[in-house]
């Protein structure tokens, strides 16, 4: 039998780590993932922007401020030992951590910093958005990033608080890049691009040692690290496509994570072996009424809506590990979150808002949704119990390039989409949910409430300005929950769910660490016990 399975193995994935597929189980120093990684177009962090890829990042480069693993709703310093916010001078000055060096063992320099915010901005790559926010360009880079007494001086313009800075600054793009070493390795003008997509140059926990595109991806522990090194010496993830066959490798012990098992399989594994754990992610589902439909307009069809949600119904069948309730616009596991989720089914209670309110029924209205699984589900969900209260859902399934072009020209009457941040700060999604100064149709804004024709109310945009001002994170994460308060109470968008992964691995694995996106999977903690 174990010769049967390791001819299996050999034929169904190709291992060209022999070491590792003899064994009845995974080394006790080594953590063995079966993922789909042909996502990665690119691991430089100036350039990656796909999920595997933020993954990859996380743990081979440190950002001079990051989210760790320890607790990832605390902004702490990672290679900035301390830091210091002018907000009137909109400056932040960072003091960088004695002693830290890169995993080649060149010493993390001042200069590897502007470097690596340079190269981020003048080669101009996908996730280079996330820094140029802050006013930087190749112009004005080397005068907005600078060096005095052996600090780094990061300037920023805009009508935003230092405290949305560093978040900016905790992101993928952000990382800082071993200047010495990536000099050694650039080609023509692309200052290190070719040689970053297939190695790294960082400082982080582990270092890039193999990369073979849909394939694997393998780590080895970096000694160096100032927190100290993971206790995996190694952490290889296959590239394994077919939900069966990671299924197989976790059953028979030659990998110790699965990471994209359908619900079926998940049901079907051995708990004396195997353990499931579920992270929520960092979409959010909703339900949107657009307000050039006249009989969607009053606040009592909203209010009501949020009680023809058959929440549990749904995340207990058909969504079942794919998606866990959630009722406010930032994702939970997220700084500022506000999870609270005061609304449930019930049909009498709608019944009697809408009567309360004088609204006549039956109210007829079309629903737009992508032609996919579990997309059609929840809509034949929300459309039988929303007629329980007279509003009848005409359900109209469309490409998603049809659904999302449709809400962009505001053309739709009901909408059933999500959403996700394009990077850690609850001011990503709260000007998509909570804010809308100008609800012009040839004032285009890739928002909710202008998508839904919501013109939101002035004190409602002002607290929204007033949070993306504010210096103080922990006060910004107070004034964004409140926010989301007021939102998830009145608004014509029914925040109904969060998206979820569900993960199975060996009994033994512990302290693997998986956050809301990506960028928030860790390994540097994982023990085998």
């Amino acid at each position: 039998m174990k010769t049967f399975r390791a001819a299996l193995l050999a034929t169904a994935l190709a291992l060209p780590l022999g070491s590792v597929a003899a064994y009845a189980a995974t080394p006790a120093d080594a953590l063995v993932i079966a993922q789909n990684i042909d996502d990665i177009v690119a691991l430089d962090p100036a350039q990656a922007y796909e999920f595997t890829s933020g993954e990859i990042n996380t743990n081979v480069y440190d950002r001079l401020v990051q989210y760790e693993a320890e607790d990832t709703t605390t902004l702490v310093g990672g290679l900035a030992s301390e830091w210091v916010a002018d907000d009137a001078a909109k400056t932040i000055t960072f003091t960088l951590r004695d002693g830290a060096t890169f995993a080649s063992g060149n010493p993390v320099r001042p200069e590897d910093v502007l470097f690596s915010f340079k190269r981020v901005v003048t080669l101009n790559l996908t996730p280079a958005f996330i820094l140029t926010q802050l006013g930087w360009t190749p112009e004005n880079i080397d005068a907005m990033v600078t060096i005095a007494d052996g600090k780094v001086v990061v300037k920023y313009e805009g009508d935003f608080s230092s405290a949305f800075v560093l978040n900016v600054l905790a992101a993928r793009p952000a990382s800082i890049v071993d200047e010495v070493l990536v000099s050694q390795h650039v080609e023509g003008d692309d200052w290190g691009n070719a040689w970053l997509n297939t190695n790294s140059a960082g400082s982080g926990p582990f270092v890039l040692t193999d990369y073979r595109p849909a394939e694997i991806v393998r780590l080895t522990a970096n000694p160096t690290y100032f927190k100290g090194a993971p206790a995996m010496a190694s952490v290889i993830i296959r590239h394994v496509a077919e939900a069966a066959t990671q299924q197989l490798l976790l059953t028979s012990g030659d990998v110790d994570i699965a990471k994209n098992l359908t619900p079926d399989q998940i049901a079907g594994l051995p708990a004396d072996t195997v353990k499931v754990e579920t992270y929520p992610q960092a979409a959010v589902h909703f339900l949107s009424f657009n307000q050039k439909e006249e009989s969607l307009t009053p606040p009592a069809v909203w209010e009501a809506a949020r009680y023809l949600v058959d929440y549990d119904g749904m995340t207990q069948s058909f969504l079942k590990g794919q998606m866990e309730i959630h009722q406010a616009f930032w994702p939970k596991g997220f700084p500022g979150s506000y999870d609270e989720t005061p609304f449930t089914y019930d049909v009498a209670k709608a019944k009697q808002i809408l009567a309360d309110a004088g609204i006549t029924t039956p109210i007829d209205v079309t629903l737009d949704v992508i032609n996919a699984t579990p997309f059609t589900d929840m809509a034949q969900s929300l459309q039988a119990t929303f007629a329980e209260a007279g509003i009848n859902f005409e359900i109209l399934p469309g490409t998603g390039a049809q659904v999302i072009t449709k809400y962009r020209e505001r053309t739709h009457q009901a909408m059933l989409l999500y959403w996700g941040p394009d990077f850690m700060d609850p001011h990503s999604n709260a000007k998509a949910f909570a804010y809308n100064s100008n609800n012009a149709d040839d004032n285009y804004t890739a928002t909710t409430t202008w998508r839904n024709a919501w013109a939101v109310p002035e004190e409602l945009n002002a607290k929204v300005t007033a949070a993306l001002a504010e210096p103080d994170q922990a006060k910004r994460n107070e004034a964004y929950i409140e926010i989301q308060k007021e939102a998830q109470a009145s608004s014509p968008i029914v925040i109904m769910f969060q998206a979820a992964l569900t993960i199975a691995m060996a009994n033994n694995v512990e302290g693997y660490v998986n956050g809301a996106t990506s960028d928030f999977v860790y390994y540097r903690l994982v023990t085998k016990q």
